[in-house]
């Protein structure tokens, strides 16, 4: 499975950006997918998730301002984030095949490569 990222970049805060994320898994369908970013000198974190049935959970830093969905027979994922703000700015990578452990995710076996968003003030 290769998952391909993009659609990062630099804006102004309170802007929006649409990162994509086009996977060549035939299991995209069946699988939860995840956006996780990662800051300089920070722990990557996950930032939005969808179940195979469409089921979404968010960072509670985001909550409000992006929105996950995803596109089966385009086998492709999105993020939609709108107010950005500076502390948003990160590599924001998608991963597929997440594992849910009760109410936490656990990432999966297959990354995309990164996509910058920076966030300017």
């Amino acid at each position: 499975v290769q998952l391909q990222a993009c659609g990062g970049g630099l804006v102004q805060a309170g802007g929006s950006l649409r990162l994509s994320c086009a996977s060549s898994g035939s299991t995209f369908s069946i699988n939860a997918i995840g956006w996780y970013r990662q800051a300089p000198g920070k722990q990557r974190e996950l930032v939005a998730v969808i179940s195979a049935g469409g089921i979404t959970n968010y960072a509670d830093s985001v909550k409000g301002r992006f929105t996950i969905s995803r596109d089966n027979a385009k086998k492709t994922a999105y993020l939609q984030m709108n107010s950005l703000k500076p502390e948003d700015t990160a590599v924001y990578y998608c991963n597929q095949d997440l594992r849910r452990y009760g109410t936490d995710w656990s990432w999966g076996d297959y990354w995309g490569q990164g996509t910058q968003v920076t966030v300017s003030s």
